[in-house]
């Protein structure tokens, strides 16, 4: 009989145990903070530059391409030398291009320093290796379910604080904010972030002699295959929702931010099932719960939103649904594939994350030039609405497989 192993002791700001769940959560949180807090600043920051919006949109796209190159360097990095010192060096990057960002005297240079802030999805990829390190993988979807239902206050009030922060004191107050809060991230993890991977030491040479099992394994394509899809219609509706907020429902940009708390409602929701029955249910079957979900929502809002005329309670509401599926699928994907290769932890979750947010720069640069002043917002919605779908059929093949695999035996 396989008895469980027994999660370490954890004792907070004691770098001689594995990190408190407050520090998880915590970088989990800057990385996605740095990613939308100046998200209703974009059409204002367009004047200031004077360049066009779909310009300034790049400014999602890099970054999130940005993350995820590094995403599959870090993940190495952390299987040879330790979870620990990556994190920690990629946060003080972080800081330093912050910091150029907020002197950007141009749009290049602004872009140019996005693109290096990026280097905090580290903080986001390893925080799910860390989990897989510490407990078994039906254990770390539950567990990544309940941080990420915790961090999920930041993406809830970040683009409204941005969005006041703009009002009252210009664009550059949010990566000000950004810089305080990296300097701090920065000094909790020094104290708390014990170590979990211990650093194997192998040469890159000998890992990438891993690799084929991981890159050629199925299960693991149909895990990060799903959650790239899922995230993909969030990462859609980032880049596309500041132009529908200004130039569809002429919003402000600190309403703007304040609709914005609805997909990051619903995500914590998500995650909050997710972890109550991602041990119950199997990470499988929350997937295509997760996945069915948000498809069926998001088709029903792109339905209604050609039917009516264009107002945000028909756009943000449904994206809010959308998440609530979201919030299900990516913690059960994210265990799955972390699970095909233990030992490869780290580089599974640097690559899965590069997958889910390369695809996600690519439909954010995708979708900006389909958004117009009259139907921005049906549009978006029905771009969210094929990407989820896919991830649906995605799911399925996994199961599919697993089926085949058990009447094998």
């Amino acid at each position: 009989m396989n008895i469980p192993s027994p999660r370490p002791q954890i004792r907070f700001l004691d770098r001689s145990t594995p990190p408190h769940v407050v520090t998880l959560v915590l970088l989990a949180g800057l990385s996605t903070l740095a990613m939308n807090i100046f998200l209703p600043s974009l059409p204002r920051m367009a004047q200031w530059f004077g360049v066009d919006y779909a310009v300034m949109q790049l400014s999602v796209s890099v970054y999130l391409a940005g993350s995820a190159v590094l995403q599959i360097i870090v993940g190495p990095l952390s299987d040879r030398f330790g979870r620990r010192p990556v994190i920690l060096w990629a946060l003080v990057l972080f800081v330093a291009a912050t910091v150029a960002a907020t002197v950007a005297p141009s749009v290049g240079w602004f872009l140019a320093a996005r693109v290096v802030q990026a280097v905090v999805a580290t903080g986001m990829a390893l925080s799910r290796a860390v989990i897989r390190d510490m407990v078994p993988a039906d254990q770390a979807a539950s567990m990544i379910g309940y941080v990420t239902m915790a961090m999920s206050v930041v993406p809830m009030i970040g683009p409204a604080v941005g969005g006041a922060l703009d009002e009252l004191f210009g664009w550059q107050a949010s990566f000000i904010l950004l810089t305080g809060l990296g300097v701090l991230t920065i000094l909790l993890v020094w104290a708390d972030l014990g170590e979990t991977a211990g650093g194997t030491g192998r040469s890159f040479g000998a890992q990438l002699r891993d690799y084929p099992a991981l890159l050629t394994s199925p299960r693991f394509w149909g895990y990060a295959t799903a959650a790239s899809l899922a995230s993909g219609a969030f990462f859609a509706y980032l880049g596309g929702a500041p132009f529908v907020g200004d130039a569809v429902f002429h919003l402000s940009p600190a309403v703007t931010g304040y609709y914005f708390a609805a997909p990051a409602i619903g995500y914590a929701l998500g995650n909050f099932l997710a972890g109550r029955y991602s041990t119950r249910l199997g990470i499988d079957r929350m997937v295509l719960i997760g996945t069915v979900f948000s498809t069926l929502t998001l088709a029903a809002g792109a339905l209604l939103s050609r039917a009516l005329p264009a107002e945000p309670l028909l756009f943000f509401p449904f994206v809010g649904l959308m998440a609530v599926g979201n919030g299900m699928t990516l913690p059960n994907a994210n265990a799955g594939l972390l699970s095909v290769r233990p030992q490869l932890a780290g580089s599974a979750s640097g690559l899965g994350g590069a997958l889910m947010i390369g695809g996600g720069a690519a439909l954010a640069a995708i979708v900006g030039p389909l958004l117009d002043a009259r139907g921005g917002h049906h549009v978006l919605l029905e771009v969210m609405a094929v990407c989820s779908a896919l991830s649906v059929v995605a799911i399925l093949l996994v199961m599919r497989r697993a089926r085949r695999l058990a009447r094998d035996r």
